[in-house]
């Protein structure tokens, strides 16, 4: 970085100095794991000397909060996917139903935002279709920190839902489906080749919570890649151009996932196996009829207390699955 000329490229400057950045949080957090093992060691000598109850709730303190801290630096050292530490675009769509789906979409959309409230991370609602007579057709959410991509990957799937239903007078059991979509934001480092005789734009009225222009300016916007079929809509900015900016980004974002996708394809018939990385694979599973239990199809960790989960407590489930990729990519 004091080499001469470090500065004449910028943007492999800004990468070189996002890596040694990402490189001292890892060796800070290390040292910072050691010294308080280091200090509780003192606290154990202590209170063999000293058996006061003091020091003992002292030491008992001290190592919950060194438990969870090892935990959260696990977590980061499973993050070791090129875009993992990149802001995450996150869709859910709820399945047929009807009222019951599409609140289960919103149930979820509520889960992931709590989510990120309780990790600091921020949520910038790119595209939301409200349901009929409740919940969400869909929503499209930007949600911006560190390693959230990374994080997040786990959720990327169809999530069902078994309770007995709010919207039914007879009290009746109902089993509902969305799908979660999770893709990295890319950065201009990322080459997507899009012609624009390939798109469609469509721009409409937005319908969700915005500011003044709603419902009075043509200012969202509907892009339509006719090659794949794939749409994406932003409805959230105030301009029509930023609309069409942010839409440009998730369709990149997009396409470059459908691409990894049928690498990954490619590759695994070329090893001769069958891999199931369709957006239809059911991954978990929230029951909460006739009894309490969410459980993770893959990694099989499962929890009885649901109402965390739907408050945003779902990281043991991210940490569960990352393990369990890292066993699996170990097997191969």
């Amino acid at each position: 970085m004091t080499a001469p000329g470090f500065w004449d490229d910028h943007e492999r400057a800004q990468k070189i100095i996002d890596e040694t950045n990402d490189l001292k949080d890892k060796f800070d957090s290390f040292k910072t794991l050691s010294e308080n093992l280091d200090d509780i060691k003192v606290l154990e000598q202590l209170y063999q000397v000293d058996t006061e109850d003091e020091l003992l709730h002292q030491l008992e303190e001290d190592s919950d909060s060194l438990e969870k801290q090892l935990q959260a630096y696990e977590l980061t050292m499973l993050l070791s996917e090129p875009y993992d530490s990149h802001n995450a675009i996150v869709e859910i769509h709820p399945g047929a139903g009807g009222k019951e789906s599409q609140d289960w979409g919103s149930m979820l959309l509520r889960m992931y935002q709590r989510w990120a409230e309780q990790h600091d991370f921020s949520v910038e609602i790119e595209d939301y279709q409200p349901g009929d007579d409740a919940g969400i057709k869909s929503v499209s959410m930007m949600i911006k920190g560190r390693n959230v991509y990374g994080l997040l990957r786990s959720e990327r799937g169809v999530h069902r839902l078994v309770r007995i239903s709010p919207f039914d007078s007879a009290g009746r059991r109902h089993t509902s489906f969305a799908s979660v979509d999770v893709m990295p934001e890319l950065d201009e480092s990322i080459n997507v080749e899009i012609n624009d005789d390939d798109l469609r734009v469509d721009v409409f009225r937005s319908s969700g919570a915005g500011g003044q222009h709603i419902n009075k300016t043509s200012s969202a916007v509907r892009i339509t890649h006719i090659p794949t079929g794939i749409v994406v809509s932003s409805q959230a900015q105030r301009s029509q151009l930023q609309n069409r900016q942010t839409a440009m980004n998730m369709l990149k974002a997009k396409l470059f996932q459908k691409e990894q996708e049928e690498q990954a394809e490619r590759n695994a018939k070329i090893k001769g196996e069958q891999m199931d990385i369709g957006w239809g694979s059911q991954i978990r599973s929230y029951v909460f009829h006739p009894y309490t239990m969410v459980k993770d199809h893959r990694s099989n960790y499962e929890t009885g207390n649901g109402q965390a989960v739907m408050d945003g407590d779902i990281d043991q489930f991210i940490f569960a699955y990352l393990q369990w990729k890292l066993q699996e990519e170990s097997s191969d």
